[in-house]
């Protein structure tokens, strides 16, 4: 699977480097570009990812997502999804609240407002913004789009985030190509 990543730092007031060459970045903001190929058309990778992602994530990796459900509004902007993890995969819940979607362009932006794991301690947020492009094969390119904003005099590794960041999001992305390859009337 074809993945890019892009690192830029930006509004950064203090930046520590240790021995280990590991980087922190103290009061600042991190952004991640990264773009992840996938053999499904746009329209339904939008549809998958950001439409019914209450019903089919929880459905497609039962082994991590216990529940996906709207807490608060109507699947528009502003509207509040709880997604509740399965006991014992070191998160138990994140809230995201939708910030913008646009169903004709295949863009979808959310963000982190609630999450009971440490790693979101020394973060304000994290807003990621979406785009699913069309390729000439049929399939997409998802350009996603990671802004964490650090809190006060917080530090953060980014070298983790940019490892577990990628990581991640490359794997669900496959987790759902391989869903729609197994099942393409779904």
């Amino acid at each position: 699977m074809y993945h890019k990543t892009i690192l830029q730092l930006q509004i950064f007031y203090s930046l520590s480097i240790f021995s280990d060459h590991s980087i922190y970045i103290t009061m600042g903001v991190i952004t991640l570009e990264n773009e992840f190929l996938v053999a499904v058309s746009p329209a339904k990778l939008f549809k998958a990812y950001c439409l019914d992602t209450d019903a089919l994530m929880p459905k497609i990796l039962p082994e991590y997502i216990k529940s996906s459900e709207i807490i608060e509004g109507n699947g528009g902007p502003g509207t509040v999804r709880k997604i509740t993890f399965v006991e014992g995969k070191g998160l138990n819940y994140v809230k995201q609240k939708i910030e913008a979607i646009d169903e004709e362009n295949f863009t979808y932006s959310f963000s982190v407002i609630e999450a009971d794991v440490w790693k979101f301690a020394e973060v304000e947020k994290v807003i990621y913004e979406n785009k699913f492009v069309p390729t000439p094969e049929g399939g997409s390119i998802c350009k996603r789009t990671s802004t964490y904003h650090i809190k006060g005099d917080g530090e953060i590794n980014k070298d983790k985030i940019k490892d577990v960041y990628g990581k991640k999001t490359q794997a669900l992305f496959k987790v759902v190509e391989a869903y729609f390859l197994a099942n393409p009337d779904a």
